[in-house]
């Protein structure tokens, strides 16, 4: 069997756009590169954020087994973390109750950033562990990215730049009084 010979005509150079429109980021190589913090309850800042103010830890809403908070590093305004009380790296560590509430959470924080941003699609999703990409990989958190037409452009590629187009304390207080009342 003859090795069949391949041009670059064949297929797409990595870094040159496709049909799947990819977005090539080499800077985030520093987050999946193993340079990762190891947490524990005392330092984990997901452990910590509970215990200040909902304003100086971005908190949006407190259920009785997980919370809602903005992501300090937000891909999108409105970018939030459903995250659990309790210390647990994976989805599957959680009990019935935290999960259930978890989902709970991000089906509501769909409907608030709906209304508050309207937000035309979401992605919402959870990184399992260093190697699937977890940022804090010790504390399980799951994401909800509010998506709207158009929301990327060149800045972002061109200039290393993102826009947010509000302060977190503000995106917080507008999420937190539209949250719905239990």
């Amino acid at each position: 069997m003859e090795t069949p010979e391949y041009t670059t005509d064949d297929f797409e150079l990595p870094g040159v756009p496709d049909a799947f429109q990819r977005l090539w980021t080499p800077h985030r190589r520093a987050y999946t590169s193993g340079g990762q913090k190891d947490y524990d309850e005392n330092s984990c800042p997901f452990c910590t954020a509970p215990s200040r103010s909902d304003e100086e830890s971005l908190i949006v809403h407190r259920g009785e087994h997980a919370f809602a908070l903005l992501n300090l590093y937000p891909y999108n305004p409105g970018h939030l973390l459903v995250v659990p009380y309790r210390h647990i790296p994976n989805y599957d560590d959680a009990t019935v109750e935290e999960a259930n509430e978890i989902a709970a959470i991000t089906q509501t924080a769909m409907g608030v950033l709906r209304t508050t941003s309207r937000a035309a699609g979401f992605n919402i999703g959870m990184n399992q562990g260093k190697i699937g990409g977890a940022g804090i990989a010790d504390h399980l958190h799951q994401h909800i990215v509010p998506r709207w037409s158009g929301d990327t452009n060149f800045l972002p590629i061109v200039a290393g730049t993102k826009t947010v187009t509000q302060t977190l304390s503000e995106i917080r207080a507008m999420l937190a009084d539209a949250w719905p009342a239990a």
